[in-house]
């Protein structure tokens, strides 16, 4: 691929592909950690990471793995890079593993590392599948921060824990609370679809044929 290609590949996890607010992915964490900015960062940085080591890894053994069995070495690959995320948040950022609480070990669960591993990785050279992740990972970090900045803002009148002048007197109790996240949540959904006009992504593009969790629910999947 040409480099106007490789860009297209990291952009497009950014706007057109964004996990979160284009795509509606693993909204569960996104949700229930963008309370603070802080919290929004260290989830972001965590799931890149494992994005980014599931990619590789996967890229380089797309030849070898065999494809009835792949989605479980997924699982196996996913869990693993987790458990070591989680291990090294614990021992040198405890406050941010208190922060995260269950979300951290979730991002086993997360649809976004298992969406790019059975779409791209699996397709994909191991160069190729490096500027995905961290295309889609920074998307996905933008997404949770700019929920988070939004809720901290206006909800506790502070950023990254930090007191903003003029906000304390308007704050917004409710964004501290989940219904709070989800009014955010639309709000920038519609911004985004404002903006694009409707056409960050053809629907088309992202139906059960590729969803690697189709295999589960009996649809299909990518073959």
């Amino acid at each position: 691929m040409n480099k106007m290609s490789k860009l297209s590949i990291f952009t497009k996890g950014i706007v057109k592909e964004n996990p979160v607010l284009v795509l509606i992915l693993g909204i569960c964490p996104v949700l229930a950690v963008s309370t603070q900015a802080t919290n929004a960062v260290g989830l972001g940085l965590a799931t890149t990471f494992v994005l980014l080591g599931a990619n590789i890894v996967i890229s380089l053994l797309r030849n070898v793995i065999p494809t009835k069995v792949r989605i479980p070495c997924y699982i196996v690959l996913i869990s693993g890079l987790v458990a070591l995320v989680q291990m090294i948040v614990e021992a040198y950022a405890f406050e941010l593993h208190l922060a995260l609480g269950i979300f951290l070990p979730l991002i086993a669960c997360n649809c976004v590392i298992f969406a790019r591993a059975e779409i791209f990785a699996n397709k994909n050279t191991v160069g190729n599948s490096i500027i995905d992740a961290l295309g889609i990972g920074l998307g996905f970090t933008l997404a949770i921060l700019a929920i988070a900045s939004i809720r901290e803002a206006f909800g506790a009148g502070t950023l990254f824990g930090f007191d903003l002048p003029g906000l304390s007197y308007v704050n917004i109790p409710i964004l501290t609370l989940a219904p709070g996240g989800f009014i955010v949540f639309g709000c920038l959904i519609a911004l985004v679809n404002k903006i694009s006009k409707g056409t960050a992504i053809k629907k088309k593009e992202f139906g059960c044929d590729n969803c690697p969790s189709a295999l589960v629910c009996g649809k299909g999947g990518a073959k």
